[in-house]
């Protein structure tokens, strides 16, 4: 019998000062118009062929009300939404869930799937952190300061060392740091 490991992986677009929206949700500032001449450009092969490697999103409704409105880029892969909220959707691939995170993520998601990205938002990824359910933190910085909006981290309760997998630099400014949580 083959067995495998699987990662839970949270993946967040802040600013400098760690905001992933504005104030009124927003995310209209992740276009990035800097350039960074030693930076790393991304092919349309290189993201299609990462995306390919993601077997399950996991998000809260207003990311999923978000993505919605940008034009789904998350295509036939299954996607869980988190929320206590009756929504509906027309995609076949989107479930709902208002349960417990440690059976979803235990019981459902790691049995079935290798690779589950939580791609979103705060009070979510925070929780999941929380629970340890969480393995990898991959943050991608803009090249901008907000200076107020909607937090990544703040008050998470809880101390997790990390070590640091990689970071890549990006010709339109953007850096990309991937951490792994240390399990004591």
């Amino acid at each position: 019998m083959m067995t495998y490991e699987s990662k839970v992986t949270i993946h967040m677009v802040s600013s400098l000062d760690g905001f992933i929206a504005k104030k009124d949700n927003s995310v209209s500032w992740l276009e990035s118009s800097d350039s960074f001449d030693k930076g790393i450009v991304l092919t349309e092969e290189d993201i299609t062929a990462f995306l390919k490697t993601i077997q399950c999103y996991v998000m809260g409704s207003k990311t999923y009300e978000h993505a919605l409105r940008l034009g789904w880029p998350y295509g036939d892969v299954p996607v869980i939404v988190l929320t206590t909220r009756d929504l509906k959707s027309e995609i076949k691939n989107v479930q709902f869930y208002s349960g417990d995170l440690i059976s979803l993520v235990n019981h459902r998601l790691k049995p079935t799937y290798t690779n589950i990205w939580l791609v979103g938002g705060s009070k979510l990824t925070k929780n999941c952190i929380r629970l340890n359910l969480v393995d990898d933190i991959l943050i991608s910085i803009m090249p901008i300061i907000l200076g107020d909006g909607i937090l990544f981290f703040d008050y998470i309760g809880k101390e997790e060392k990390l070590h640091l997998k990689d970071v890549k630099a990006y010709k339109d400014g953007m850096v990309e740091l991937w951490y792994e949580i240390k399990k004591e």
